[in-house]
């Protein structure tokens, strides 16, 4: 026989409830601050890194930086002017290679793989690109391109790299693609125009925004890109060919090869190097977000 009557319970309810929301109240404490600890302390480490690489890296700027050649084992001075034209060349055209590719892909699963077991597995095989370490995807191109053409060449450096950004292209372009409303397809169908001309003058105009930032933020992507390039481009300490065969000079390698060596002036290359790329990323990513804010 229960002793609890309808009287008792409600006089326990408020107690009981109160308990609970105290609990759930410290809960939400706990939750809170160790989620700002661990916020404060990635925003400790990334201004830590980027403070070291701006203390270092300003030490290394100099005009001579921009205008000489990177100098030999054992000179004075010198500069990275022929490693940043050639790292310029080189993204260039990675994203040459990749930009087509990526667009016209995004839009087949966007547009005409709706439901298609085609386009699923192309996203399928397109994560596993976004996520396949870089290294590998030098090697697939070191067998495709460098050994058959007997040497190194920034034509194989390019591609590697464009084989790199085209993941982060398809999907940037898809989802941007199926945020457009379908009322804007309906209403180009509606007027007599085939699908074609629909997505290149409805579609792509209204994702444009979505579509120009996924290509800048692979160009970011790829710009800093080493491992794929020492199988691809590798490097050298003067300016390249302009066939572009044999070794291509690089920020990235060259940094890679600086850093590691028992020279002072190097290593203060290799830091301004890398200074000169991570400002190239956060120009470029901020350019994507003016765009996107701008789209808006």
């Amino acid at each position: 026989m229960s002793l609890t009557t309808p009287s008792t319970v409600r006089q326990l309810e408020p107690a009981v409830w109160g308990r609970v929301r105290q609990s759930r109240r410290a809960a939400d404490r706990v939750m809170k601050v160790t989620a700002a600890g661990f916020t404060f302390l990635a925003i400790f480490v990334l201004f830590w890194i980027l403070g070291m690489l701006v203390v270092k890296g300003l030490g290394g700027l100099s005009v001579a930086t921009f205008t000489q050649i990177t100098p030999g084992p054992g000179s004075t001075g010198g500069g990275l002017a022929n490693a940043m034209l050639g790292s310029l060349v080189l993204t260039f055209l990675g994203i040459v290679v990749a930009t087509p590719i990526g667009v016209l892909a995004g839009t087949y699963l966007a547009e005409y793989g709706k439901g298609s077991k085609l386009a699923d597995l192309i996203r399928f095989i397109n994560d596993i690109l976004l996520s396949a370490p870089s290294i590998l995807i030098g090697l697939f191109v070191y067998v495709i391109m460098v050994q058959p053409l007997g040497g190194y060449s920034g034509w194989a450096g390019g591609v590697a790299l464009g084989i790199i950004a085209i993941p982060v292209i398809v999907r940037t372009t898809e989802d941007m693609l199926r945020l457009v409303p379908g009322p804007l397809r309906e209403a180009g169908s509606a007027l007599g125009a085939p699908t074609s001309i629909v997505i290149t003058s409805i579609t792509w105009r209204a994702a444009k925004a979505g579509m120009v930032t996924g290509i800048l933020l692979a160009l970011a992507r790829i710009a800093g890109e080493t491992a794929p390039l020492i199988f691809t481009a590798l490097n050298n300490n003067f300016w390249f060919s302009p066939t572009l065969q044999g070794g291509v000079s690089n920020l990235p390698v060259t940094i890679y090869q600086f850093a590691s060596a028992p020279y002072e002036n190097w290593q203060q290359l290799a830091w301004a190097g890398s200074l000169i790329i991570t400002m190239s990323i956060l120009l470029l990513s901020i350019i994507a977000r003016r765009i996107v804010r701008g789209a808006k």
